[in-house]
This record gives structure tokens, sequence and C-alpha cells, in this order.
């Protein structure tokens, strides 16, 4: 189990993941807004080498190649996160994952591409990375990115 925040950092260095500056927003909103003890982060787009990941899912990408993009997508979550609250450690659990797939009508492996998201934080977050989900099929994402997801996460008060 990897709920102890020591081992968080840990965790991410053993991935080989080192979290990147977060993105700023694309027009008028903020990345991370709270109220409480919940943390809300807009969508975040799949970047593949540090530019939008492209591509329409049953078409020209691949289930793997999907699930690689939810991958990078909660990297940058993390990052985000990280920013918000000074350190991934302020993170008590991850509440729910939105996730939305740029891809075909007959398309129907949206929940295999997401788990690209949810497994990767429950391999840094240990139980605390365990959430609902939703994992919805679209026509179109902004840029034509193939995965968008946005996430609620519980975090520490004071």
């Amino acid at each position: 189990m990897i709920d102890s925040n020591s081992q968080r950092k840990q965790r991410l260095a053993e991935l080989g993941i080192v979290l990147p500056k977060p993105s700023a927003p694309a027009a008028s909103y903020v990345m991370s807004t709270h109220i409480g003890n919940l943390v809300y982060l807009s969508g975040h787009i799949a970047k593949k080498d540090g530019v939008p990941w492209v591509g329409k899912l049953g078409q020209e990408l691949t289930t793997e190649e999907g699930k690689l993009a939810a991958r990078s997508v909660a990297i940058d979550l993390l990052a985000t996160l990280e920013k918000h609250l000074g350190d991934i450690d302020g993170i008590q659990r991850i509440i729910k994952v939105s996730s939305f797939v740029n891809c075909t009508p007959d398309f129907t492996e949206h929940h295999l591409v997401t788990n690209g998201c949810s497994e990767l934080l429950v391999e840094v977050l240990g139980d605390a990375g365990k959430h609902a989900r939703s994992a919805v099929g679209v026509n179109q994402l902004p840029m034509g990115v193939c995965v968008e997801i946005e996430l609620i996460a519980e975090i520490a008060t004071n």
C-alpha cells in the first residue's frame, strides 16, 4: 500500500516520473479551485512530447495508445494538484475522475482508455488514488486531442 505520503514521491521516482510544470489555462478559467476540502481540476488534455496528442480512438489511435494518453493526463493532473497544494502530500484521496475520449461512433473501449489515468493514480497514491469515475465517448475535443480528463480530490485541511 502506498498511502504514506513520503512513499508518493518515492513511487513517482520509481516510475521514472518527474511532474512537469503545470499547464496554464487556454482561456478564461483557472486550472484548479477549491471549496472546503475539495479541489476541482479543470479538464486537462493529453499531450505527447509536450504538444497536444491529436487523434481519434477507433480511427488514428488504438485503445493502447489512448490508454497511454490518459496516463499522460494523470501525470499533468498530479502536477496541477502539486502546484495547487504545494506538495502531493496534501492529497487525501481522489474522489472522481471524468474522462472524455475523442472517438468514432462505433468505439466502445472508453473505459479501457480511461484505465490509463485510473491505474496511474493508484500506482502513485495507493488506496487514496481509488475513485469513482465516468468514461464518455465524444465526437470531438479541443484542438482535436484524443483524451481530456478532469478530477475532484479531497485535500487535507489544517
